[in-house]
């Protein structure tokens, strides 16, 4: 039997082995690092989408927008669009600028992150009891006996009487919605937040008509000056409607609960409001209104380009 020829053995080549060891390691890198690639975007995409499932996205612009907005009530704050997402978390961005009295030169805007993680619950939050405004400080003096009238009327006496004001008015008992309109009419004052709540030493429930936006809806109110100024207590009340019993967890990062919120809105009664348009003369006036407790100054401005009188 013949047996078949065996072939030669080509001569080892050093150079070409190792160019195709060099070619087989790329394709291995290639491969693995396409999967690689595939797997992030399946996991960003996938976590992306269970993020924002449902009203998710809507709902956490809404709610946690809007409960940053109570727990800053010293600022103006203006909500970026919702929501950019990690595979972990989704977030928002919100600026953020303190109140002061009309007319005064604006002081500046910071901006600052809200963001949940995959389960929904609320990262550190910014400001709040952290900020330590005086606007602030006067809405936890509500319902303490500091600054009582005749303190506030020596002090009011010594300041021009044309000069801007940021204050806090308390009312000697809570007001209910007609009552407060009423007080605001004959006033011709401007509720731009309302007090919902007496909390002494801690941070009250405020409303301010720039709090949720999407509860302005059309034919709320025909009159534009007593939307703003009045308190928005139906737009207050929607917003509440809106929550859960499970957003109780993420409302109480924000020094709130569902309890008090449920409880604040259905009674509807005003403590007191923020004033940033009476001047020194507006307050000493108020001062006179028996329905008044004390009026708490947060700040002044004066216009340098106003001639002396």
């Amino acid at each position: 039997m013949n047996m078949p020829e065996i072939p030669d053995l080509p001569d080892f080549d050093p150079g070409r082995t190792r160019r195709a060891v060099r070619r087989g390691l790329a394709r291995t890198v290639a491969i693995v690092l396409a999967v690689l690639a595939l797997l992030a975007v399946t996991a960003t995409v996938g976590s992306s989408l269970a993020q924002t499932r449902g009203d998710r996205e809507i709902r956490m612009g809404a709610v946690l927008g809007t409960a940053f907005k109570m727990y800053s009530p010293a600022y103006s704050v203006t909500i970026g669009s919702c929501c950019q997402t990690t595979p972990v978390s989704m977030s928002f961005e919100v600026a953020a600028r303190p109140l002061g009295p009309v007319g005064a030169w604006p002081a500046g805007t910071a901006s600052y992150t809200i963001s949940q993680d995959f389960f929904g619950r609320v990262g550190r939050l910014p400001l709040g009891v952290s900020a330590n405004t005086r606007l602030s400080q006067a809405l936890f003096d509500v319902g303490t006996t500091l600054a009582p009238k005749d303190d506030v009327r020596e002090v009011l006496a010594r300041l021009p009487a044309d000069l801007s004001t940021l204050s806090v008015v308390e009312f000697e008992r809570p007001l209910g919605e007609a009552e407060l309109r009423a007080f605001l009419k004959r006033h011709r004052s401007c509720a731009d937040r309302v007090v919902y709540e007496r909390r002494p030493g801690a941070l009250p429930i405020t409303w301010g008509h720039d709090y949720w936006l999407d509860g302005r809806g059309p034919g709320r109110s025909g009159d534009m000056t007593e939307e703003m100024c009045g308190g928005g207590l139906p737009e207050f009340r929607d917003w509440v409607g809106l929550l859960r019993d499970h957003d109780d967890a993420n409302l109480r990062s924000f020094d709130l609960s569902l309890d008090r919120l449920r409880k604040a809105s259905e009674a509807g009664l005003a403590y007191g409001y923020v004033d940033q348009t009476a001047s020194v003369r507006g307050l000493r006036e108020l001062l006179k209104d028996p329905m008044v407790r004390t009026i708490r100054p947060a700040g002044v401005a004066f216009d340098l380009d106003r001639p002396a009188p």
